[in-house]
């Protein structure tokens, strides 16, 4: 209902995330493009953009938690989708019926994945195995990897389907960040090597995230997961460039942008100071605009004093003030000499006109990275879906 009285929303483009999606697995063929959904969608709704990467060319979705995916099997999605962290006991049961494809790397976890399976009469499950090569948050330690690989390979319930891994840095450009990569394929492919001599051969491996994908086509192998990417961001500018070099000019092309409305408009004294704090002085006779976001919404406090700016009329204009739980003020000038008026749309994140605010940008000025910025933009601001497919 918010979208009724409060004039902010976020514009989700789903024909960008078909593009996208389609721009990425024509890169990658023959290997595989799985669509990560997970954290709602990076913000902009699960459901809209799973189907709209299905139908743009992923053939697999990923999301971190069983609730994910279980949400997803209740809204129709029959493709394959991989919970990418080991599933809770409590969670295995639920994993199992609605068709998960379990990630697993502890003993523990197998052994009750296994008795699930054989509780519910099922036929066997394929599971993926995690290892950690380097990113030291979850995953196997590689020489645990032959013995869990023997644990699923003579478990009567359980089919290895594939044996993964996650990079740490790959969207790094220093000569360590580069080494550390190169180290962790190095790792990850002794470790595929020792399985296939031992008798294990997954259909499967894979270790590509979105800025591998791009980067590295050594790191595609059978699968990749595409994060940011499938949501028209790349974790660099080099690699925005890197992947229209590797596609003959192909681009991805945003899917959010964060929009409001200019709701109050005054004049003020050059030396006023708005909002609280009162922490800058205007420097001129200004015309100052409210806009009924705020922090509670995604739009962090920083913002005003790393120098953020917003879109009005085609211009970039900054915060007048520390940005408020509802609402943020807006420099628009000296007074009289820049038409505002209540209603204006107001672009925070996104392109008006010749003009564009990205992700990217709000992410350098906050010292974070885009992911945060998109999946920071909060539930009460109303994802208005474009280009909505047949399934609507």
């Amino acid at each position: 209902m918010a979208d009724r009285w409060r004039p902010a929303w976020a514009d989700i483009d789903l024909d960008a995330l078909r593009h996208n999606a389609g721009v990425l697995a024509t890169l990658t063929a023959p290997a595989a493009l799985c669509a990560v959904v997970k954290a709602d969608g990076y913000g902009h709704g699960a459901l809209p953009v799973a189907r709209a990467a299905l139908e743009g060319g992923a053939t697999w979705l990923a999301v971190a938690l069983v609730e994910e995916g279980v949400n997803l099997r209740e809204a129709g999605i029959e493709a394959p989708i991989l919970l990418l962290s080991e599933p809770p006991v409590e969670g295995m049961a639920e994993a199992v019926a609605r068709g998960l494809v379990p990630t697993v790397y502890t003993r523990g976890g197998i052994a009750s994945l296994s008795r699930v399976v054989a509780e519910r009469g099922v036929p066997p499950v394929a599971v993926h195995l995690k290892v950690d090569t380097g990113m030291h948050r979850v995953g196997a330690d590689p020489d645990e990897a032959c013995g869990l690989a023997e644990a699923i390979d003579a478990d009567p319930h359980l089919v290895l389907g594939a044996v993964w891994t996650h990079l740490a840095v790959a969207d790094g450009t220093s000569p360590e960040d580069l080494a550390f990569s190169a180290l962790q394929l190095e790792r990850f492919d002794a470790i595929v090597a020792a399985l296939a001599a031992a008798g294990h051969r997954p259909p499967m491996i894979h270790v590509a995230n979105s800025a591998s994908t791009i980067a590295s086509a050594a790191s595609r192998h059978d699968l990749v997961r595409c994060g940011l990417a499938v949501y028209g961001l790349t974790p660099t500018p080099a690699l925005a460039t890197a992947l229209a070099d590797a596609t003959g000019g192909l681009r991805l092309r945003p899917v959010l942008s964060l929009r409001s409305r200019v709701t109050y408009v005054r004049d003020l004294a050059a030396g006023e100071r708005p909002s609280y704090g009162r922490r800058r002085p205007l420097p001129a006779d200004s015309t100052v605009a409210t806009v009924p976001i705020g922090y509670a919404d995604g739009v962090a406090r920083r913002l005003f004093d790393q120098g953020g700016e917003v879109l009005i009329g085609g211009v970039r204009r900054p915060l007048a003030g520390v940005v408020t739980m509802d609402q943020i003020v807006v420099d628009c000038g000296p007074a009289g000499s820049t038409p505002v008026a209540v209603g204006d749309e107001v672009v925070l994140i996104g392109r008006q006109g010749a003009e564009e605010v990205t992700a990217g940008e709000w992410a350098d000025l906050l010292g974070t990275i885009s992911y945060e910025v998109l999946c920071d933009i909060g539930p009460r601001v109303p994802r208005l879906l474009h280009g909505e497919g047949p399934w609507s």
